[in-house]
Parts: C-alpha cells; sequence; structure tokens
C-alpha cells in the first residue's frame, strides 16, 4: 500500500486529493483524517435510545464493562502514533459512556489540543467543569440535548428530572458567553418527536452553531421507544417543513435535509435510517475509531472491527490485510448488520459527492458497488 510522502506538510486541499486518488485506487494513499476515540464506557445518564446504557435493553451490558476507561498512558501512545501517519487532522473524544466523567479529560483535551489538531467533543454536559471546560479549548462540542422541555428531556433521560435539564441550560449559557462552538444534537424518538419545530428555536436562544437532527437508530430491545407510525407522517408532512421554515427565519443552521431522508427511509423500512447503499462506504480512507479496550473499529459501527492495538499500533492495522479487506468489501455494497443505520452517513454523502465530481459517474458506481 503506497502512501503519499510528507503528509504533514500537505494542504487541506491537497490532502484531500490524495484521499480521492486514494479511493479510486481501492487503497488508501493517505492515513485518516479523522480519529475517534473512546475514553470511557462510563455514562452519568440512561438515555432510552442509547445502545449501552437504555433501561430498555434486553440484555444490559455488565457493570465491568461500564467501569471500563482508557488508560491515560495508552492514550498519549495512541497520538504519538497518530501524529507520525502525518495524516490527521481531526481527533474527536468521545465513548459508549459520558466522556466527561473520566478523571483525566482535561489532560486528554490538552493532549490533542498540544499537537495542533481540530477537537470535537461529544458530551452531555451535565459532568462538566463548566468554566474548565470554556477554557479548554475545544473546537467544537456535539452536545446531545434530546429534548427542550424538562418533560420531554426527562422521559428521553429516565432518572434525570428538571434539575439536571436546568443545569446542561446554564452550562450551554456560559459555553456562549465563551464563544464555544456548540452543535446541538437532537435524537428523535417518541419522547422527543413533538419537539421537532422548538428545537429550532432552543437552538437560536442557546445559539447553537448547527441544529443536528438524528432519528434515533435502534435496536437490543430500545426499538420499544421508536417514533411511531402516525409520528413520522406527521414529521413529513407538517413538522420538518415547519423546523425548516422556522429555521430559516431565525437564521439557524440545522440538517433538516438529511434528517427528511432519515424519516422517508424509516416510513419504507422501519429497521433502516440511512439509505447507505445510495451514496456508499468511504470512510475506510478517512476515519478511524479506538474504543476503550483498544479495539480499533472500521467506523462507528461497532460490528465492523478490524482488530486491536494489542496486536499493532493503529498506524500498522491502517495498511494491514484486515482493514483492506473491510474496504474491499464495503467498495462493493456488501454491506454489514447495523450499516442501514450509519452513524457516519452525512460524512459518507459528502464524500460521495466529492469523489463523483472527481472520478466521474463511472468510476464513482464502481467505488460504491452501484450497478
Amino acid at each position: 500500500m503506497t502512501l503519499a510522502p510528507d503528509l504533514g506538510t500537505l494542504s487541506p486541499k491537497a490532502l484531500r486529493t490524495e484521499v480521492l486518488r486514494g479511493i479510486r485506487e481501492g487503497r488508501p494513499r493517505a492515513g485518516p483524517l479523522q480519529v475517534h476515540i473512546d475514553v470511557t464506557n462510563t455514562c452519568n445518564a440512561t438515555c432510552v435510545t442509547c445502545w449501552d446504557h437504555s433501561p430498555l435493553l434486553k440484555v444490559p451490558r455488565p457493570p465491568e464493562w461500564k467501569r471500563r476507561r482508557l488508560d491515560f498512558d495508552r492514550f498519549c501512545a495512541l497520538l504519538e502514533d497518530l501524529g507520525a501517519m502525518g495524516s490527521v487532522r481531526a481527533v474527536l473524544l468521545s465513548g459508549m459512556g459520558e466522556p466527561l466523567t473520566h478523571p483525566r479529560i482535561y489532560e486528554m483535551i490538552a493532549e490533542v489540543k498540544a499537537r495542533g489538531w481540530h477537537l470535537t467533543l461529544i458530551t452531555n454536559l451535565v459532568a462538566a467543569d463548566i468554566d474548565r471546560l470554556a477554557q479548554a479549548g475545544v473546537d467544537q462540542l456535539l452536545v446531545g440535548i434530546h429534548g427542550v422541555t424538562p418533560a420531554a428531556y426527562s422521559a428521553f433521560h429516565p432518572g434525570w428530572t428538571e434539575q439536571q435539564f436546568f443545569q446542561m441550560c446554564r452550562h450551554l449559557r456560559v459555553l456562549a458567553s465563551a464563544g464555544v462552538r456548540c452543535r446541538h444534537v437532537q435524537v428523535v424518538n417518541r419522547d422527543t418527536a413533538s419537539q421537532v419545530v422548538d428545537m429550532v428555536r432552543f437552538g437560536q436562544v442557546f445559539h447553537a452553531d448547527r441544529v443536528n437532527y438524528k432519528l434515533a437508530s435502534l435496536s437490543g430491545g430500545t426499538e420499544a421507544c421508536a417514533t411511531t407510525p402516525e409520528q413520522r407522517a406527521w414529521l413529513l408532512a407538517e413538522a420538518i417543513p415547519d423546523a425548516r421554515t422556522l429555521a430559516r427565519e431565525l437564521g439557524v443552521p440545522t440538517n433538516l435535509g438529511l434528517f427528511e431522508r432519515q424519516v422517508r427511509t424509516a416510513v419504507a423500512d422501519t429497521h433502516a435510517i440511512t439509505p447507505i447503499e445510495v451514496v456508499g462506504c468511504f470512510m475506510g480512507h478517512v476515519y478511524a475509531r479506538v474504543t476503550t479496550e483498544g479495539e480499533v473499529l472500521y467506523c462507528c459501527n461497532t460490528r465492523a472491527r478490524v482488530d486491536t492495538l494489542d496486536t499493532a499500533p493503529l498506524s500498522a492495522l491502517w495498511r494491514g490485510a484486515r482493514w483492506q479487506a473491510l474496504r474491499d468489501r464495503l467498495r462493493a455494497g456488501a454491506y454489514l448488520e447495523g450499516c442501514d443505520r450509519c452513524g457516519k452517513f452525512e460524512q459518507n454523502a459528502k464524500w460521495s459527492e466529492r469523489y463523483r465530481a472527481f472520478a466521474g459517474e463511472a468510476a464513482w458506481r464502481a467505488a460504491t458497488g452501484q450497478p
């Protein structure tokens, strides 16, 4: 596998071109541009839609799994390896739990920023040392809101009350005053569907740089909290158009176009929320994820496991046979279980458009398994 030399010196445009060339060749010419690192499985919330902590799960995660967190020294070693690859421009810190519960999270943030990378943190904000977080240099926060009234918020977060809701609101105000970019993530299920329009107003009040809607991706028992057929019909006929109009009036950026696409897909197939076969998968050229256990994932789908850091560093695995086998499989359109709920669908859609413009229709079809 040939990697372009001196990746660290390339401009964003030149690096993107190397990625596109790699897609055309079927093998990456660069390493990942973004790496998602899970730092803890511990969570302070029990969101009803969560695959790991929902009280609706038929088979709950064991307590020992929920206590796991990424060792700080292993975290730093991973960053050193990523730095040596030269391609990484962004790191996302998250977890199958709440990253702000990790006792060394602010040190982890500092280590990422010391390397000059763009840093995104996914959080519900409730556990934040908010003044410290506001000054930590995080480039963007993806804040899980999931309900814009205490009642809806509490229904989505069993065990939480208006206390946590108003604490989250206070933290959003501090971050807005400090000029920290906050993107609101609004997972839509039976409890929050009625608030799709109000989520735009909430975004304006708390200065969201965008409101990201996501139809709940459900499995393992959490299907019980899905939107109803009546709610989905209402979303398409009234709520999404009204939310789009209000967003234009208030100047609030959203991803309502993607959300509408998700809802339409779910209307046709209640088990699916993203038509991944229409855009193809490009994550094997731009993205990687590492779990608290050191497992290396192809994407955010936990079924797309490549290997573990105990076998080799990520830089070696990226060039290895297992990663390439997954690239080849997904390039052919042979998707994995869970790909119809792709968590990177928006990114895949963007790379699909870029590659189509770069290489042409025939090459795009060959890279996406299109007939």
